[in-house]
């Protein structure tokens, strides 16, 4: 029985061994990664939020010095559109 005890006590111990290398290898590798990329995707959701920002006040600007030109390109999409869907 004791060499059983033993064995299972040898299992236990090599079981634990792994855990805490892996949990190292978590905090020192996986998770820098993670974060690193996190963070890149942050920045990517950012500029393209920022771009359509600037380009929505683009349109706006356009639209406010020749609303005629806006109407007429609206009315022909509208125009298209409608065709499109018959």
């Amino acid at each position: 029985m004791a060499t059983m005890d033993s064995v299972t006590n040898d299992a236990k111990e090599q079981i634990a061994q792994l855990r805490r290398q892996v949990e190292q290898l978590m905090s020192e590798r996986v998770t820098p990664v993670l974060a690193d990329a996190a963070g890149r995707a942050q920045a990517v959701a950012q500029s393209a939020t920022d771009m359509a920002r600037d380009q929505a006040e683009a349109v706006s600007t356009r639209v406010r010095q020749q609303p005629l030109l806006a109407i007429l390109i609206a009315a022909g999409a509208g125009y298209l559109v409608g065709r499109l869907f018959r």
